[in-house]
């Protein structure tokens, strides 16, 4: 499993990676036939985002390994960051 996180790694510069943090926070509102995922971890003060077609269990407390990269996004004419996750895994 590790050897699929370096290979995503290798491809992008911008691609980051976090293992074992703790979520303190998990939203998930439906969006059309989305579900957009939103979880804050322990000492990140940056959402972190993800869309899933299906609704998830609340990861509330679990710790978890993510690949992601920063993203602005832009909300009432004002831009905010945000990582965008590429891959989540409970670890």
């Amino acid at each position: 499993m590790k050897s699929d996180v370096n290979k995503l790694l290798k491809k992008s510069e911008r691609l980051n990676q976090l293992d074992s943090v703790k979520v303190t926070s998990h939203v998930q509102r439906e969006q059309g036939e989305w579900f957009t995922n939103t979880l804050m971890l322990d000492g990140y003060d940056v959402p972190f985002k993800y869309k899933r077609t299906k609704k998830y269990r609340d990861l509330r407390g679990a710790r978890v390994n993510l690949t992601y990269y920063p993203q602005t996004e832009n909300v009432a004419g004002m831009d905010f960051e945000i990582m965008k996750v590429v891959r989540i895994r409970i670890s």
